[in-house]
């Protein structure tokens, strides 16, 4: 069994803040591009640990924040299908979408029922077999096998009154998009924890072998987190870009071959829209024409109105790192947590609910 508390240590955590400073070039950005990671650094006060021109910055890796409008108006349309029951996880119901919310919604009277996984609205299905029951998934490769796996099941049980809203992405593609980016200076990558216990270390192998730059897999305590900038301060000191993994106690090299055989059977592949990013080639999740029964936005085709953007809102350029959250004109003024304009502050894993929080 291993004792999380050694992982807050603070004698080991100052040792490797002293392992950070002595391996520290002049000026290095560091993106993490785990949500998790994101509120791990600011909870822990990390950002304010680290050598003088050493930024972090967040990346893309909170799932409801990089969920574009126009999925979310489609999530919308179909909480309008007469006498449905629209299951999805929390944070979702309180993103804005172009002109209303799934809570908003609910307020008007629809059925929007939050779940903790894809299998409790398996099991809401099998209890009102009279309605139709769509879950809307979101997330990244973490997630996505929980709701490969109820399709199969829906399907095995010969369920008609199932079906999934699909709009799962995954992350080596938009990372490639992101490196690519000839505005944005990244050194290195704080690479994701739970996303890795799926696809393992070899898809971010393109990273050092294409950008040159260093990348670390990392846990989520102070001390994963610290052990992983140590190592990427080390490699730019040696001047190596490899990718190297901090979480050898989640993380295996090949990652979860079963889970990601799963996704495989159940998903395809197919151009996905990223707020922020836009449009990515394979970085998206389609059902296979083989589950189409199970796939909501093909099941019921509903009306989706024009998308609209949020004028002032600038959560695209906070998930590129191209903006701190609080260089937003909008921050802590116009958008807080209980009045979000944007994805970013409406998730527990979102750049600016974090530093609206913390800093």
């Amino acid at each position: 069994m291993v004792d999380l508390n050694s992982f807050r240590d603070p004698e080991l955590a100052k040792g490797l803040i002293k392992s950070i400073n002595a391996f520290a070039p002049e000026h290095a950005t560091l993106m993490e591009v785990c949500g998790t990671h994101t509120v791990a650094i600011a909870r822990n006060g990390i950002r304010n640990l680290m050598p003088e021109g050493t930024r972090l910055a967040s990346g893309p890796g909170c799932p409801v924040c990089v969920t574009a409008n126009v999925d979310i108006d489609m999530a919308i349309s179909l909480c309008r299908v007469p006498d449905a029951i629209i299951t999805t996880f929390g944070d979702m119901t309180r993103v804005p979408g172009s002109t209303s919310s799934l809570n908003k919604e609910k307020a008007d009277g629809r059925d929007i029922r939050i779940v903790y996984s894809p299998l409790d609205a398996l099991k809401i299905a099998q209890e009102n077999p009279e309605r139709q029951v769509i879950f809307i998934g979101v997330g990244f490769e973490t997630t996505t096998p929980l709701v490969a796996m109820a399709i199969k099941r829906a399907k095995a049980a010969g369920l008609k009154n199932f079906s999934v809203f699909a709009a799962h992405k995954n992350m080596p593609n938009a990372l490639d998009v992101i490196m690519s980016d000839p505005e944005l200076q990244v050194d290195a990558l704080i690479l994701p924890g739970h996303v890795s216990t799926i696809i393992g270390m070899e898809p971010y192998r393109f990273l050092a072998e294409k950008y040159h730059i260093p990348g670390v897999i990392s846990g989520f305590e102070p001390v994963d987190v610290l052990a992983a900038i140590a190592m990427i301060m080390r490699q730019l000191h040696e001047g190596r870009a490899e990718i190297e993994n901090a979480y050898g106690r989640g993380v295996m090299p090949q990652g979860n071959p079963v889970a990601m055989a799963a996704i495989d059977e159940v998903f395809d592949t197919c151009t996905a829209t990223w707020r922020g990013l836009g449009p990515i080639e394979g970085s998206g999740y389609r059902i296979r024409p083989e589950f189409a029964d199970f796939d909501a936005a093909l099941r019921f085709d509903p009306p989706v109105e024009p998308t609209r953007e949020h004028r002032g809102c600038r959560c695209g350029d906070v998930l590129r790192a191209r903006m701190a959250p609080d260089e937003c004109p909008l921050f802590r003024k116009v958008c807080t947590p209980e009045n979000p304009v944007g994805p970013c502050m409406v998730s527990s894993e979102g750049s600016c609910a974090a530093y609206f929080r913390y800093y």
